[in-house]
Parts: C-alpha cells; structure tokens; sequence
C-alpha cells in the first residue's frame, strides 16, 4: 500500500475540520427554549465561599422599562429542579391560573460532592450535626444579603411576593428558613424534606414576623421512603399544635408520590394554595 503525502493527510484533516462551523458565542442552546427564556449569572459568595450558577426564568411578556413587577420564586438544586420547574410554570400560567413569575434556580453546576455541597448548604444545626457542617446559616445570609438584592436589583421582582421551594434536603432548608427568619419568603414550599439530622433546631419557637400573610406548605408523596414521612409527619405535628406560629400552615399528600420525580405535584400545589388567599374572616 502507497503511503499518503504528509501534505494530502493534512489538508483531509482540516477538510474534517471544517465540516461543522463555530457556533457563535452569543448563542446558547437555551435561546431555542423560550419556555426558559431569561437570563444567568455567576455569584462568588463571601457568606458560603464558593460559587454559585444562577439561572433565572422570566415571565412572557416581561418588560424591564415597564412599571409591572413579578412574584419571584428561589429554587433549591437549581441543577436539577430550573429546568423542571421553571418550564412548568408557563403551563401553570395557562391552565390553573397562576400568576406569571420570575423563576430563578441556585445551582451549583454538578452533581459530585466536590462541587455540589448541599449536604453543607442545607443542613440545619442539631446533634450530631458537626458545626461546620451545619451551613444553613450561611447559606440563608447569601440568599438574603447576596442574591435577592442581586435578583431585585436585576429584575423586576415584587419583594413582597418571594418564595422559596425546596425539594429532600433543600425541604429541609425550607423549614430552616421559615422557623429562623419568617419574613424572608412570603411563601413557602418544602417537598418531601429530609429533615433529620438536625430536627432540634426546626421545633425551636420561630422568630417573630413583621407579616401577617405568610405561608408554607408541606407536601409529602404516599411512596416516599417511610422514616421521611414520619419525619415530616413529627415536624407537623408540633408546629400544627402551636398556634403562635408565624406563618399559614398546609400539609398535603401527593398519593403515589415518591421522593423525588413528584415535585412538580408539590410545587403546583404549593403556589396554587399561596396564591389562594383564604378568606377574610366573619366581623
């Protein structure tokens, strides 16, 4: 057999080459999904001291010269639940009714323990809960002296309409927030939280609330594993027997639900009920 030319076998390489063009840089793959049309940002936090990838979602028709404002919905696990989540609330808009939201997902850009720290990022004090793994409480200063003041300052955000859905240990996190700093969300969505360790500091008497029209919602699947249910189950409990709690209380069972493929249920769920306000009540 003939060897081939060096000169032949390199321009065949760049012929190859040359076969699929450059894409140009200001197109990313989620320009062709406008149900996810928005924006994304990276933040360098001081208060965790990592990095975070922040995807947001705005609503159809958003105007940033126009004088309207948005409810704003912060999403745990970002990775995963933006994508979900986010989408799905066009199709709350259309057939339930919902209000249009700003949709923003706080993600970590992987799913490996060294870049995904959400065993750190959601984990409330407690026993057996070592103190630097126990980073809800920087987590949350992030959130609240970080990122919303970022997204409110980006956006057109209503600040009286924040809410903050969680999913497993971000449900957790959920819960965290409500008890510790009531006022930060308006409303509130944990699923299927996955509270202990930890629990201890979620059954502490909340901090006191400025607001009167709080809510959290708690939603578990009938399949999701048994001791996460008992878990929610136990949280309910105490805090359904308290009447000085800060905030409405609703629990809700997604029947066949399991941990994680329901969320959808919890969050549909959730924002239907919070922005279902109850009625005023008899003079």
């Amino acid at each position: 057999m003939r060897r081939l030319a060096p000169a032949f076998v390199a321009l065949t390489l760049l012929a190859g080459c040359a076969v699929a063009p450059a894409r140009p840089a200001d197109v990313v793959p989620l320009n062709h999904l406008p149900a996810l049309t928005g924006d994304y940002f990276r933040v360098e936090s001081r208060e965790v001291g990592r990095a975070f990838h922040i995807y947001v979602r705005l609503p159809e028709g958003y105007d940033p010269a126009a004088a309207t404002v948005w409810p704003t919905v912060y999403l745990t696990d970002g990775d995963s639940l933006f994508p979900i989540l986010a989408a799905n609330h066009l199709f709350l808009t259309y057939d339930d009714g919902l209000p249009e939201a700003i949709v923003v997902g706080i993600a970590y850009g992987g799913f490996g323990p060294a870049t995904n720290r959400r065993n750190i990022d959601f984990q409330a004090p407690g026993a057996g809960v070592a103190d630097q793994q126990a980073g809800a409480g920087a987590f949350q200063r992030f959130l609240k002296t970080e990122l919303i003041p970022d997204i409110e300052r980006r956006y057109r955000s209503d600040l009286s309409r924040r809410v903050l859905f969680g999913q497993s240990r971000g449900g957790a996190f959920v819960l965290y927030s409500a008890v510790t700093d009531p006022d930060l969300f308006w409303g509130r969505i944990a699923s299927n939280p996955s509270i202990t360790p930890g629990i201890e500091s979620l059954l502490e008497p909340a901090a006191p609330a400025r607001r009167r029209d709080l809510g959290l919602m708690v939603v578990s699947g009938t399949r999701d594993r048994p001791d996460l249910q008992a878990e929610a189950a136990d949280w309910l409990s105490v805090w359904q027997a308290r009447p000085e709690r800060p905030w409405r209380l609703r629990s809700e069972r997604v029947e066949g639900g399991t941990h994680a493929a329901n969320a959808t249920d919890a969050y549909r769920r959730g924002l239907n009920w919070l922005f279902d306000p109850p009625p005023e009540p008899a003079p």
